[in-house]
């Protein structure tokens, strides 16, 4: 039999081996400490967002729903990486299941185009409360919401779907070793010995797409949102109504910034080292999910309040 008929016969490896972070490996325990510290504060703050705003009936409004879909969102991101992480470092438990990796594969992708698009509801949440306010409840109301949100899980679920479809038909007949901590799209397929054009280029459609429209969409709200701002009388009013807006600012930044570099530097950063691009693929899943709540909790007044109410309340 030729090596062609071999490697079109190929069985898929029952088991892919994570590195975790190569080049670092005498590191993993001690990178293992600020990684389950920051996994400890998002499942904390996240869970306490979501508590409070169930227990205020203050904050059932558009923006603290948004809000909830997007710690749930965090939550996911998170935990569907940092536990098997830690594992690799702190037990060299490597090996990972190939329907389990591409399951966290779908999963990661997935839930990163659903926080792109939570940010664009939140966005228009902002520009109708403050271009429009007097509308505000009779525009976002309950089922208009609820349709938002399930375009916005949709069209993650749906778009994210050929990656991990499209990786299982590839034979891997090189290699079961993923250099990377977690099962990444592009680190997965380019193990296989088959033409991978489609999966790269279908990688770039999705999120170049995504992060394209969704960005668009934002900027033109906010621009609205500014203009309706510098419209107002005076500068305390105008200070007032811009701070209703700053955590969703930092929010997007702190997603964005660090999932753009990360996924440029994968595809084109070729002479950046491999331990600093899985450091910062590990960043753009670990800090926004930590750091989104915190935000929120600290810029928020409404969420703030009832935070102080409900420790006042316990050491009462």
């Amino acid at each position: 039999m030729s090596d062609s008929n071999n490697t079109s016969d190929f069985t898929n490896p029952s088991t892919f081996i994570l590195l975790g972070i190569p080049g670092l490996e005498a590191a993993h325990v001690w990178i293992s400490i600020p990684f389950c510290a920051m996994y400890a504060i998002a499942i904390l703050g996240n869970f306490t967002i979501l508590y409070i705003v169930k227990m205020e009936p203050s904050l059932h409004g558009s923006m603290y729903y948004f809000l909830c879909m997007l710690a749930v969102t965090d939550l996911v991101l998170s935990t569907s990486t940092l536990p098997k992480m830690l594992s690799i470092f702190w037990f060299n438990s490597r090996e990972i299941n190939f329907s389990a990796c591409l399951t966290q594969m779908y999963f990661i992708h997935c839930f990163t185009v659903v926080e792109s698009g939570i940010f664009v509801a939140m966005a228009f949440d902002r520009y109708v409360a403050i271009c429009d306010p007097l509308r505000h409840s009779s525009t976002l109301t309950n089922c208009i919401m609820a349709k938002i949100s399930i375009a916005v899980v949709l069209r993650g679920g749906i778009l994210i779907i050929p990656k991990p479809f499209l990786a299982r038909q590839w034979p891997y007949c090189r290699t079961n070793i993923i250099a990377h901590s977690y099962c990444e799209h592009m680190a997965v397929v380019k193990l296989a010995c088959a033409d991978i054009h489609i999966s790269s280029y279908y990688g770039l459609f999705v999120a170049f797409n995504v992060a394209s429209l969704d960005l668009f969409f934002i900027t033109v709200s906010y621009i609205q949102i500014l203009r309706a701002i510098f419209s107002l009388p005076t500068k305390d009013a105008r200070l007032k109504t811009f701070r209703t807006c700053s955590s969703h600012l930092c929010v997007i930044s702190a997603s964005y910034i660090p999932s753009l570099f990360s996924f440029l530097t994968h595809r084109f950063g070729q002479n950046v080292s491999l331990h600093f691009h899985v450091l910062m693929g590990n960043v753009y899943l670990l800090v926004p999910p930590m750091l989104n709540p915190i935000i929120y909790g600290v810029r928020t007044k409404q969420i703030r309040d009832s935070l102080l109410r409900l420790f006042t309340h316990q050491w009462a």
